[in-house]
C-alpha cells in the first residue's frame, strides 16, 4: 500500500486539533480561517481530482462527527471544494499552482464556494439578509483562509520566490 494515502490521515488530526482549539483564539469578529480546506486543497492539487474529492469528504466528515456540526454540511462542502481545486491538478501544473502564489488564489475561490455552500446549510436564520450572511459567512472568512494559505504554504518555500 502507498504512504500518500495514509499522509493525509496523519495531517488530519493535528489539523483538526489546531483548527479546534487554537484558531477559535485568532477569530475575528467570529471569522475563522479553514485549516482543513488549506490541506483538501494541498492533496487535491497534489496528487489529483478523485484524491482530493475524496480526502474532502473524509475530512468533512470526520470534522463533523468531532465538531458537532450539522452531519454532512462540511462533508459536501469539503467534497466540492476537493473536487474544484483538482482541475488544478496535473503533471505540468501542478508545480505552477502549488508553490507559488497562485494557490492562494485557488484558496480563495475554492474556500468561497466551500463556504457558500457550508453557510447554505448551517445559516438557518430566515431574517437576515442573503447579501449580508454570504458577506460575513462566505467571503469573510475565505480571505481569511486565503491569508492563512499564505503563510502555510508560501513561507516554507520562500526560496522559491526570491
Amino acid at each position: 500500500m502507498k504512504l500518500k494515502y495514509f499522509i493525509p490521515l496523519l495531517i488530519f488530526f493535528p489539523v483538526v486539533l489546531i483548527q479546534l482549539t487554537v484558531v477559535p483564539f485568532i477569530s475575528i469578529q467570529e471569522v475563522v480561517p479553514d485549516l482543513l480546506l488549506i490541506a483538501v486543497i494541498y492533496f487535491s492539487i497534489s496528487f489529483g481530482q478523485i484524491f482530493g474529492t475524496l480526502t474532502g469528504a473524509s475530512y468533512g466528515l470526520i470534522y463533523d462527527l468531532i465538531s458537532g456540526n450539522l452531519i454532512g454540511s462540511s462533508m459536501l462542502s469539503k467534497t466540492i471544494a476537493g473536487f474544484i481545486a483538482g482541475y488544478f491538478s496535473g503533471e505540468t501544473r501542478r508545480d505552477k499552482y502549488l508553490y507559488t502564489y497562485s494557490f492562494s488564489i485557488v484558496v480563495f475561490f475554492t474556500g468561497l464556494i466551500d463556504a457558500i455552500i457550508f453557510s447554505f446549510f448551517s445559516v438557518i436564520d430566515f431574517n437576515t439578509n442573503i447579501l449580508l450572511v454570504l458577506f460575513n459567512h462566505a467571503l469573510l472568512p475565505s480571505i481569511y483562509t486565503t491569508m492563512m494559505s499564505i503563510l502555510v504554504i508560501i513561507v516554507p518555500y520562500r526560496k522559491n520566490f526570491e
